[in-house]
Formats: structure tokens, sequence, C-alpha cells
């Protein structure tokens, strides 16, 4: 039996979330990949103390239409999927100091030289939402690198959720000269740890992951390097998982559909667990 919602859901909020990417040996491509993740603070109440991906809500200024010809690949890009772009490249910035941006016409992402008097002028302006995204990029002459972020998944959060989100996931190889650092705010840790490792950790005690965080690393592991799961990610059709609960004889039973690219559709939930969410 499926279960369903007494009430009207509440509407999923618009959100992003960064899979940044690097090979475990630097300089060698060949090399499994590693993936930058975050603790989130115990007081947040969205995934506390949780390993997750970087990444959060859409702002406004995220769908600025002045962002189109400063947002490298753009015109193939739709104004729906470019905004959640842009908020990836905003969410890795102000989250973890990771700028995904380069001066125009030029191919290479801005270098560490550059980086650290633009991180010190708007990281924490962006933060505190005391400038925007359109302020950074028109104030420092740069090109957002939304080429550089390939779709790789997008969850809904069920609707019998308190809170929902609507988040997509996008893949990005971390430039190789800036250094990635929690924000200290709402994370409070982070590490570069291979997909297979994190799930082992888990499953060890050591961590924890929600729902989606834990398929979405199970399907990172299957590229094993950096360039394998861009590759995949690229061929793979983007199917939305919406997951849903079901209960038999007593017991429920967490699903997610068919085509996404998933293995293990379906898992038994504990008693004590908790509604699972959309992301990161």
């Amino acid at each position: 039996m499926k279960d369903t919602p007494h009430n009207e859901p509440p509407p999923p909020r618009p959100a992003t979330t960064v899979l940044l990417l690097r090979p475990s040996e630097a300089g060698n491509a060949a090399s499994p990949l590693e993936v930058f993740m975050v603790v989130r603070h115990h007081q947040i109440d969205s995934f506390s103390g949780a390993l997750v991906f970087p990444g959060g809500k859409l702002e406004a200024a995220d769908g600025d239409p002045r962002l189109r010809n400063r947002c490298g690949g753009a015109g193939g890009i739709s104004d729906e999927e470019l905004k959640f772009r842009v908020a990836g490249v905003r969410e890795a910035f102000e989250e973890c100091g990771i700028l995904l941006a380069r001066k125009p016409g030029q191919r290479a992402l801005v270098g560490a030289a550059d980086l650290g008097g633009i991180e010190a002028r708007w990281r924490a302006k962006l933060a505190k939402d005391e400038a925007s995204i359109v302020d950074l990029v028109e104030a420092e002459t740069l090109e957002l690198a939304t080429d550089l972020m390939t779709p790789f998944a997008h969850w809904i959060t069920p609707t019998f959720a308190p809170k929902r989100f609507d988040t997509w996931f996008f893949l990005a190889e971390a430039p190789q000269d800036q250094v990635a650092l929690h924000d200290g705010s709402e994370s409070v840790d982070s590490v570069w740890i291979g997909a297979s490792e994190a799930i082992a950790e888990a499953k060890a005690g050591k961590r924890t992951l929600v729902h989606a965080t834990l398929k979405n690393l199970e399907l990172l592991a299957e590229g094993r390097t950096v360039v394998g799961a861009i590759s995949q990610a690229t061929e793979r059709k983007i199917v939305t998982v919406q997951p849903w609960v079901e209960t038999r004889d007593g017991k429920r039973f967490l699903h997610i559909p068919e085509g996404a690219g998933y293995r293990n559709l379906v898992r038994e939930m504990p008693p004590q667990e908790a509604v699972p969410q959309a992301g990161r």
C-alpha cells in the first residue's frame, strides 16, 4: 500500500547541489575520483550533522537575465536550467570557496592569485545576502563557467515531507589551484573523499548520509574517474526521482523510480527513520 499525504503538500523549493570532483592523485586523470563533501552544522535543521555535497536554495538573482551574457555555453541552455547552474556556481563559492568562473574570452578558470582578492571582497557578502552573483560578475568582469557543469541527477522531496526541495545535482571538476574549504557556518567540517569510501564509512557508522546523497554516491562510484563520471552523466538521461514509501505487512519500504540509472530501487526503512529528503 502506497502511503499518501492527508494534507496538501508544501511546494518544493528549487535548489542546486554541486559534486566537485578531482583525481585522487594530482595530475593523474586515471586515478580514482574524489568528491568534496561537507558536514552540516548540528544547529541546521536540514540534514543536521550529515555528510552532504555543497549546495542550497536558488535566489532570485540566479535567474537574472543579465547573467545570460556572462555564462559560458549559455546559448545551448534553457533559462530554467541556467538558473540552477548559476546557483551551483554561487553555492560552490559561498560554501567552499571554489569559484567556477573565468575572464571573458579565456578558457582557464580564475587562478589562486586572483581568487584571494575576489573571495575577500565577495564571499562573505554573498553568504549574508549583502550582494548578489550579478554584483560579483559585473564588478569583477567575470564569466561564470556554467558550461563546465554537467547535469547529474534531479530529485524532488516526497510529498509527505514537511520541507520539500526540487534539487538539481551537477558535476564539475574542481580547479587544480583553488583550495576548497567549508564555510564554518552552515558546514563545520569538510573532506575530499572517494565515493565508495564515503559509502563504506556510512555503513560502518562513521558517517551519516541522507538517502539522496547515498544513492548519488553509489552512482558516482560507477564512473571511477573524473572523466568517467562526467562522461557517464553526459550520456545518461536525467530522470526525475521523487521517492515514495509503501507499507507492507507493517513494514515501510522506500522506493525510487526505474530509469534514472540507480541500482537497488527499494529498501526497507527502520522504524525510527525520518522522512527521506531530496538532497544534498
